[in-house]
């Protein structure tokens, strides 16, 4: 696989890239509690099932997240699984802006969040080319993160929020397509996609994931059946039929609530971005059994049960706080 430029996992800034923010660090100058977020309410019960003798008594800590849906879902299933287990818990999560939740682990204002793969490799480690392995990536930022920043990254889930193509369920049943290596199959009037601008100009982005699998702007594929929308509108212009492929990202609601199917991306072209649960080194020290309660969790959130989870907020209007203890308490982490 030809490997992908550091601007590819800066697309969607407000979702894993490097977003500062003109006010955003200014928050930082306020320690624990004054950290500005939008955090809300969040219940709490008893652990249960695999997790059930965990106790975390006396441990204080401040669980943040990234101020994006997929992001304050799993911070509070964090801030939920540690109230659950005795500790005293400060819910942080919305924080506006990676760059500042991410400043917030290093001050130590936050000492737990969830954070991606692709993300600390490339915006916060400073490296221009992902790793195409999903564990050698978890593996190279579990190890660097530690050594260069005193963080622990326990072991990942095994969603990945990505980026991908979809296509309607029923338009990829007629076509008979479920990767992205059978594009090159397809008639010519069948491959017709919609993307971002940036994404469609970039000199890594539609025309090397063209060329990775086999196609040619212009010779396979006439200009104007690319066609550029905003990010937000790709869904829906996917569903009505305005293209057969939309650029997405892996593990957003409407991919559920539209009925679309990620197309397998099997020549690895998309970075990857699974998520982890990152605690300072110090917590982790004083409080090992952090990897028993979390661990059996991340294993157990897949792409498609993020896009569930997405959906009921996104779509369906449901809180994150709801959607966290509803879904703990359905596989059996924690007992109201």
């Amino acid at each position: 696989m030809t490997t992908r430029r550091s601007s590819l996992t800066r697309l969607p800034l407000d979702r894993r890239g490097f977003l500062l923010g003109v006010g955003g660090l200014s928050t930082l100058a306020l320690a624990g509690c004054g950290l500005g977020t939008a955090a809300g309410f969040s219940p709490s019960g008893e652990l249960a099932g695999p997790v059930a003798d965990i106790d975390l008594d006396g441990l204080e800590i401040g669980v943040g997240s990234k101020n994006f849906t997929e992001q304050i879902i799993l911070g509070k299933m964090a801030v939920i699984l540690l109230k659950s287990g005795g500790a005293t818990v400060q819910d942080l999560t919305n924080i506006p802006g990676s760059a500042t939740a991410r400043e917030a682990m290093l001050q130590d204002d936050v000492q737990m969040q969830w954070e991606y793969t692709g993300t600390a490799w490339i915006a916060y480690l400073g490296e221009s080319d992902p790793i195409a392995d999903e564990r050698g990536q978890y593996e190279a930022v579990r190890d660097r993160d530690l050594e260069e920043n005193g963080l622990v990254w326990l072991e990942p889930a095994p969603m990945n929020n990505t980026y991908g193509f979809a296509a309607k369920a029923s338009k990829a049943e007629e076509l008979g397509i479920t990767k992205l290596s059978e594009l090159k199959d397809l008639s010519t009037e069948e491959l017709s996609f919609c993307v971002e601008s940036e994404f469609n100009s970039r000199n890594d982005g539609m025309d090397p994931m063209l060329q990775t699998y086999g196609l040619e702007r212009g010779s396979d594929i006439p200009g104007n059946q690319i066609k550029v929308f905003d990010t937000g509108a790709i869904y829906a212009a996917t569903d009505q039929g305005e293209c057969n492929f939309g650029e997405v990202f892996t593990t957003d609601g409407r991919i559920k609530a539209l009925d679309l199917v990620v197309l397998e991306d099997d020549e690895e072209f998309f970075p990857k971005y699974n998520v982890s649960p990152v605690f300072t080194q110090e917590v982790i020290e004083e409080y090992p059994q952090l990897r028993e309660l979390f661990n059996p969790v991340s294993a157990e959130l897949t792409d498609e049960l993020l896009i569930e989870l997405n959906a009921r907020v996104d779509v369906d209007g449901e809180e994150p706080s709801e959607v966290a203890m509803d879904w703990l308490t359905e596989a059996g982490f924690v007992s109201e």
